[in-house]
């Protein structure tokens, strides 16, 4: 899964694993000049060098000429460290480049899947945790890449030359520095799981925190109007203290992993340490190679305990790729491969269809009703009858099963239709609608790029919105808070009516849009929109009876099933659900019973 977001940064990426190997093979080469030094410049002891070194001793005038000139191998340390400083900082800089490019990848792939998400998959997952996916877990990704992965060659550089170099030197030493190297490496994996299963934990409760948080601040103005900041306060202070509980036992099996780590790895420097000044002594070792073995070895424990490390944090990236890839196999929503771009004013046709939320039970049963092109459609029913989980299925938002019916456009069944088509020619008002960080003039002009000032007040004015615009301060400029929490409910609505109304779609679903507004201007966007409408075909889902009036049919739905259908003037005396709504809303059973 990650090969296929560094498309762009390769060549960044191999610029920095090639300065990461010219790093180590630099850490290799002064212990070789310090070793030379000791040994053949200031010892005088005979060459135990390649014939290639000795030409470049030769070079300089021979081991005599070094050893009344001292400062050329001191220069020539200084030299392989400037070598080192240089490439460290080219690999500084391509790292952090490809890094960067790296996440910018998976951000930008990682918003663009989710965008195509089905709306059942956002339904299943919290916001506030898919939010977390998409930024700490990818920056534990990012982290691990840059930091751990990009040193792997730069370790097996280090772990290599150094254990030749060892044993080149003295086998018996080299023996004592690498036995308890399988033992710190065993003892790593087995933490693996632990720290593993630990991180996983931790990820989790993060993404429950971060959801907290984010309806909290979302729905400030509910917790507020309830009362309920206290009980908010207490459940995200217990969460809290469960997230922060799993990190303090995670630091404890992580500091006993360390801690153990670190004492194998000083019995490890100990026996070479000891073992090497006794076979000095002996005069199995020079001293110059004494020298070089130690650095060596601190070269060879350093990889060793960065794998430790690397096996820790490779443990919590694991995490978090999984958490990612949970997303990226997601399935999108994808059409048929013949999808069509029909006409979209049509008959609308609803027939014989059923359909029930995943692990609930039936909310639409059986419904079957056509509308016709170019009328108004009224909705009407209680709360849970099923009124807006119809216009959900005609936006695609649910497919429906196979067998639980069929709903056409202009006789052409929307499972045909391309979904980006279907939803651009479908506007929609929600009852609670959804309004974004942003000026006015951005929310409602929101559906079209080449949209004019103009053409918003012309919206907002059929909204009958424009007279509260003006009266703001910054007018068409003033910034709405998150979700509209700057505006009342009735400015919500209209707001988003106005929306609907710049996009000018053959079909325009109202969805109890109406239902924050006072009676008097519920009336004047009625009239307004009649006059906008012309040809759409529009549906009214509204519990007003004023508001359904003047449509061309009303159907009403009672458990998942349509119980009425008709006209205002036969509904409201058909002695069904309606006209009881109709006589309660209009005071003809007051009228009666006097």
């Amino acid at each position: 899964m990650i090969y296929r977001f560094i498309k762009g940064c390769r060549g960044m990426f191999l610029i920095s694993i090639i300065s990461a190997i010219a790093m180590a093979l630099a850490d290799m080469i002064n212990p070789q000049i310090i070793r030379m030094a000791v040994d053949n410049v200031i010892g005088g002891n005979p060459s135990e060098f390649s014939g290639s070194i000795m030409d470049i001793v030769n070079i300089f005038g021979g081991f005599a000429y070094l050893r009344k000139n001292l400062w050329i191998m001191a220069l020539a340390v200084v030299l392989i460290a400037l070598v080192k400083v240089i490439f460290q900082y080219i690999f500084r800089v391509s790292n952090t480049r490809a890094s960067e490019m790296f996440v910018k990848n998976m951000r930008d792939s990682l918003f663009s899947h989710i965008e195509h998400l089905p709306y059942s998959w956002h339904m299943k997952n919290r916001t506030g945790d898919i939010i977390q996916r998409c930024t700490s877990d990818i920056e534990t990704i990012k982290n691990f890449i840059s930091e751990q992965l990009m040193s792997v060659f730069r370790i097996i550089i280090l772990l290599v030359l150094s254990v030749t170099f060892m044993f080149s030197m003295d086998i018996t030493l080299g023996v004592i520095a690498l036995v308890p190297m399988p033992l710190i490496i065993f003892y790593s994996f087995i933490f693996h799981k632990k720290l593993r299963r630990g991180f996983r934990e931790c990820d989790e409760n993060e993404g429950i925190l971060s959801a907290m948080a984010q309806e909290n601040f979302t729905g400030v103005r509910v917790v507020r109007t309830f009362g309920r900041e206290e009980y908010e306060r207490e459940r995200f202070v217990a969460q809290n203290e469960k997230y922060t509980g799993l990190w303090v036992s995670l630091a404890k099996v992580m500091s006993r992993f360390w801690s153990t780590s670190d004492i194998l790895s000083g019995l490890q420097v100990m026996l070479v340490v000891v073992f090497g000044a006794v076979f000095c002594i002996n005069k199995t070792m020079s001293a110059g190679e004494y020298i070089a073995f130690i650095s060596y070895n601190s070269l060879l424990v350093w990889p060793i305990r960065q794998l430790g490390r690397m096996i820790s944090d490779m443990s919590q990236t694991r995490v978090a790729i999984e958490r990612i890839r949970y997303i990226m196999e997601s399935e999108i929503e994808t059409d048929r491969p013949d999808a069509l771009t029909p006409p979209m004013d049509g008959d609308i046709v609803f027939d014989n269809v059923s359909f029930a939320y995943e692990g609930c039970n039936e909310v639409l049963s059986n419904i079957s009703f056509t509308m016709k092109g170019g009328s108004t459609l009224g909705i009407l029913g209680g709360t849970g009858s099923g009124k807006s989980t119809l216009m959900l299925l005609l936006d695609r938002m649910y497919d429906l099963p196979e067998n639980s019916g069929r709903i056409s456009i202009g006789g052409v069944d929307i499972a045909d239709i391309k979904a980006e088509y279907l939803r651009s020619n479908i506007g929609m008002v929600l009852q609670e609608p959804y309004l974004f960080s942003r000026t006015l003039a951005e929310n409602i002009g929101i559906t079209r790029s080449d949209i004019t000032l103009s053409e918003i007040r012309k919206a907002a004015r059929t909204a009958c919105m424009e007279e509260t615009i003006s009266g703001f301060k910054k007018g068409y400029d003033t910034f709405v808070g998150e979700r509209g929490v700057t505006l009342s409910g009735g400015q919500k609505q209209r707001t988003a009516i106005a929306r609907i109304l710049t996009q000018n779609t053959p079909i325009m679903i109202f969805d109890d849009s109406l239902s924050a507004v006072d009676t008097e201007t519920d009336e004047k966007i009625r009239n307004a929109l009649e006059k906008h409408f012309h040809k759409a075909s529009v549906i009214l889902i509204s519990h007003r009876i004023t508001t359904l009036s003047k449509a061309d049919k009303i159907i009403v739905l009672d458990c998942g099933r349509i119980v009425e259908e008709g006209t205002h003037q036969m509904l409201k005396g058909a002695g069904g659900i309606y006209q009881k709504i109709y006589e309660i809303q209009s005071g003809g059973i007051k009228d009666r019973e006097a």
